[in-house]
């Protein structure tokens, strides 16, 4: 393995160990731990095709019965609520609660990366975007994993006027506000 390569996994990997300390010292004032703040946040980006627990572990990397568990202690937290789909009965759809909402609004983790970055140029910081995201995005296709991308970077987002938007897979309409969301069916332009 070539020194870059090694030092880009080296740092990516303490920047993630980072990332779960403030997670866990912002969830431990809730009783939660990393990977229940880490649901919520999913949940609250999640599009219509995102919002079950299938979904939840394919994005958070774990087992469903690891995600069980933590949904039935959101639920108990009254962080979350399960429902069933309109159209496929058999299909549970999870939504973030008010006190979900309020919740997130409290942990947040943007002050203390915007004081990190605070002396980076934003021209660096543009440079080192996209670089993350096409690496996360090649080890995820890599590995025969959903990307779980934006609608508005998905091949299958059509556009049909200004304000209107349809899935190009499912051929339902999607709102600006939904092109926006996480979803569990994205895949990659180009």
């Amino acid at each position: 393995m070539n020194a870059s390569v090694f030092t880009m996994l080296d740092l990516v990997e303490r920047l993630g160990n980072r990332v779960r300390a403030a997670l866990r010292s912002l969830g431990s004032k809730y009783g939660l731990q990393p990977v229940h703040l880490q649901a919520l946040m999913f949940l609250r980006d999640a599009n219509r095709y995102s919002n079950t627990p299938q979904a939840l572990a394919e994005h958070l990397g774990l087992t469903k019965g690891t995600v069980s568990q933590s949904l039935l202690l959101l639920e108990r937290k009254g962080l979350i609520a399960r429902y069933a789909d309109t159209v496929d009965k058999r299909v549970v759809r999870l939504e973030l609660t008010a006190a979900g909402i309020a919740l997130l609004k409290e942990v947040r983790l943007a002050p203390e990366w915007k004081k990190a970055l605070r002396n980076i140029s934003l021209a660096r910081t543009r440079t080192a975007l996209p670089v993350l995201r096409e690496t996360l995005q090649n080890l995820q296709l890599n590995s025969g994993s959903r990307t779980f991308g934006l609608c508005q970077t998905c091949r299958h987002l059509q556009r049909e006027s200004e304000r209107a938007y349809r899935c190009g897979l499912t051929g339902e309409r999607l709102s600006t506000v939904e092109i926006r969301k996480v979803c569990r069916e994205h895949q990659p332009k180009g």
